[in-house]
């Protein structure tokens, strides 16, 4: 059992996103392409997460009308808070761009600077922006000043590891009007290689200048280790992503733990079954036929990892474009639960 006073040492104040509530210590679904589409985010906030970014969104792809970037704006009552992500070099592409977001009506602008992939950072964007702090500062000042909505910031530690500035950099973007940082342990050089360093995540944090939250991101994959760093580096949530993938209840498992030093019972092949066949249903109503089963099949070999004799059936998941095909499949799981085991 896990100290009470340890599990709830935190739990006093309300954070905020200026008027935004998040409760207490809040989760939230980061940002990732490809993943955080309205499907997706609709599991996590049903399992618990508290705040949810878009995928990110290009402000060249979005100002130019390109389909891909505009259906990304797709954002629905039931998961809000949300915010749009968006990402670029340009700051007048940048700033139109987030004009068009406004007319959404989302409850956050969130800025990328941490991407990490090369076809981003080649152009400057993304974590490439951390190679120029100050046009990073003066980009989000702009936005700032443009829109009505408040404007957070994802980023990582630095390019490399001699140019780990987040500290003051931080102080900066607070400066010009940033209202929460999300930080990744990382920097931009590691991708998501070794283990993210959350020191500099816990100094920004604890630095007495900083006064908005800060969210620590990176490598947070069971209920023991979210309280662990929230103890340790004090920061106001916790944002986790790759962890989340075909296993959205990681947000309630984390909540639980933290409220109760217990852990909620795993979910079972029946529950895994239920999500999966959930998930596809809202992904085809979204993308269409085609496109939604092709989407989902990076989610089912997490929605049944670390199940013995999965495999020839997660094997027909992935690779069938048949729809009653795939439900059959899925159906089979469930009705022969008692084949399939939980490793």
């Amino acid at each position: 059992m896990v100290n009470q006073f340890l599990i709830n040492y935190y739990f006093c104040i309300v954070v905020k996103i200026r008027n935004i509530e998040l409760g207490e210590f809040p989760l939230l679904l980061a940002p990732m392409e490809d993943v955080s589409d309205p499907p997706f985010r609709a599991l996590c906030k049903k399992h618990g997460a508290d705040l949810m970014y878009t995928e990110f969104i290009s402000s060249e792809g979005l100002i130019r009308d390109a389909a891909k970037s505009v259906k990304k704006l797709d954002i629905y009552e039931y998961e809000r808070p949300v915010g749009i992500q968006i990402f670029g070099y340009d700051i007048e592409s940048m700033k139109k761009s987030a004009q068009i977001i406004e007319k959404t009506n989302p409850d956050i602008i969130d800025i990328n600077f941490g991407c990490p992939v090369k076809k981003v950072t080649c152009k400057g964007a993304g974590a490439g922006m951390l190679q120029d702090i100050p046009k990073m500062i003066k980009m989000t000042e702009e936005i700032v000043k443009i829109t009505n909505l408040p404007v957070t910031v994802k980023t990582r530690l630095g390019w490399d590891d001699k140019t780990k500035y987040v500290v003051s950099t931080a102080e900066k973007l607070q400066d010009v009007g940033v209202e929460a940082i999300s930080i990744h342990g990382r920097t931009r050089q590691q991708l998501y290689k070794g283990e993210a360093d959350w020191t500099l995540i816990g100094e920004v944090k604890n630095n007495p200048r900083m006064h908005i939250p800060i969210f620590g991101n990176g490598d947070i994959d069971t209920p023991e280790k979210a309280l662990e760093y929230r103890n340790r580096y004090g920061v106001d949530g916790i944002m986790i992503g790759r962890a989340s993938i075909g296993y959205p209840w990681i947000f309630n498992e984390v909540k639980h733990f933290m409220n109760t030093g217990e852990y909620l019972p795993a979910p079972s092949v029946a529950d895994r079954v239920a999500i999966a066949k959930e998930h596809l249903e809202m992904s085809v109503a979204w993308k269409g036929q085609g496109l939604g089963i092709a989407e989902m099949k990076r989610h089912y070999s997490n929605y049944f990892k670390g199940i013995a004799h999965m495999k020839e059936y997660r094997m027909k998941l992935v690779t069938s474009f048949d729809l009653q095909e795939i439900y059959d499949t899925l159906d089979f799981i469930r009705l022969n639960e008692d084949q399939f085991t939980l490793l």
